[in-house]
């Protein structure tokens, strides 16, 4: 699997979004729900570890489960506030000038998508992915000065990753591997 070059990744820490409501899935926890053997957060934090100094888990329940794959910061914001609340509570405690966050329920991530996405940031505040349809907004690598913007953001209320990312200057870089960013949402994903 390749890795980050070992420069660039001393300058990037890694956030798997953990903290859904597993709706789709009864309610359970579901990057911990066993996919082919392996929890659906092992798989992710087995690709994303070579890429990044440190691997951080946002989590809102079962954080010893989660201490397994990495530190566990708690979302920012009560009652499941989204993604945004799990960056926000990551760029809080993070000491590298870039994050990389990616949900916990997407094991196909490439190998490289870190260093593919570090290519396309330049000089612009994050690098989001693109699958050639549409944006994938939580598979993006983020500038740690965005901290004031995001907070901004929350405290007027909004939780739209989209709706963030359009304040600021992100931009996408296109990733055109079938099936990098399917997530596992249903039951029967699991089989």
């Amino acid at each position: 699997m390749p890795s980050t070059q070992p420069e660039a990744r001393e300058q990037i820490t890694g956030l798997i979004l953990c903290g859904g409501r597993g709706q789709r899935v009864g309610g359970a926890d579901k990057p911990l729900l066993d996919f082919h053997g392996r929890p659906l957060v092992a798989r992710v934090a087995a690709t994303l570890a070579p890429q990044v100094r440190q691997l951080l888990i946002s989590a809102n329940r079962n954080a010893e489960t989660y201490r397994d794959y990495g530190p566990v910061v708690a979302d920012a914001l009560p009652d499941y506030a989204g993604p945004l609340a799990g960056i926000v509570a990551a760029l809080e405690i993070v000491t590298t000038p870039l994050l990389f966050a990616c949900p916990g329920d997407g094991p196909n991530l490439p190998g490289n998508i870190v260093t593919r996405l570090a290519a396309g940031l330049n000089s612009g505040a994050a690098a989001v992915a693109h699958d050639g349809q549409r944006r994938q907004p939580l598979v993006l690598l983020l500038r740690s000065d965005c901290l004031p913007s995001l907070k901004r953001y929350l405290e007027s209320g909004q939780r739209s990753v989209h709706g963030w990312l359009e304040t600021l200057d992100a931009r996408e870089v296109y990733i055109g591997e079938e099936d990098a960013f399917r997530n596992i949402n249903d039951p029967t994903d699991f089989n």
